[in-house]
Order: C-alpha cells, then sequence, then structure tokens
C-alpha cells in the first residue's frame, strides 16, 4: 500500500509567544507559503496526486520554536534534496515558516519527529 501523501507546515512559535505577532497574521504566512509550494512544484507528480482529491488533501502542521531553528532545517532539507519553501516575510525579511512540497508520508516523516503539533495557546 502507498504512503499517504501529505504536506508537512512548521511555523515558527515565538512569532505568536515572544513577538505577539496576532494569530491571523501567522496563519495567513502558512497560507503564503503553501501556495508558494504549490506553485513552485505543481509539476511534481506527488503533488498532482495530492492535488487529485481536494477534499481530501491531509497537512500537518508543527511548530518550531524560533526562527534559528527553521533557518537550519531549511538548510538540512536542502542537503537532502528535499523540496520546500522558506517563506520570508517582507519588508521584515524575516523567516517565518517552511513548507515542503507534497511528499509520501514515509519519505520525510523521520525529518519532523522531534517537532509537536503546532498550537495557538
Amino acid at each position: 500500500m502507498a504512503s499517504q501523501i501529505v504536506q508537512y507546515v512548521l511555523v515558527r512559535k515565538d512569532l505568536l509567544t515572544s513577538l505577539n505577532w496576532p494569530l491571523g497574521a501567522l496563519i495567513a504566512q502558512a497560507c503564503h507559503a503553501c501556495t508558494a509550494s504549490i506553485h513552485l512544484f505543481y509539476e511534481d507528480k506527488n503533488t498532482q496526486e495530492y492535488l487529485k482529491e481536494l477534499d481530501s488533501m491531509h497537512k500537518v502542521v508543527l511548530e518550531v520554536p524560533d526562527e534559528d531553528v527553521l533557518k537550519k532545517l531549511a538548510v538540512k532539507l536542502e542537503q537532502d534534496n528535499i523540496d520546500h519553501k522558506l517563506w520570508i516575510e517582507q519588508p521584515e525579511n524575516i523567516a517565518t515558516c517552511l513548507v515542503l512540497k507534497p511528499y509520501p508520508k514515509n519519505e520525510v516523516q523521520n525529518y519532523f519527529k522531534k517537532y509537536k503539533l503546532f498550537s495557538g495557546k
């Protein structure tokens, strides 16, 4: 049986807790990054498979503590040729979230085992 295709979304928790961003602004960052990722990797076979069932898309939204952790994860993913989009908010020029293109879960889940599900609290 084929592994479920998922899209991983990693959001900086400190934007909400330490920097006092509104939750809606943080959600917008994730939406921007998801849209950009789908656009960048639209022709990819996993992306096409993911989009076939619009009502059954599966995302996993995780939290990372801060920008440094997010950027280090982006470097590791780049080194391992894992396609993703690191969203850089402008004009602030800060990394706010990272989104993978859709992948079979079993191919990428090990990168994210140490992160917990995002909580708006």
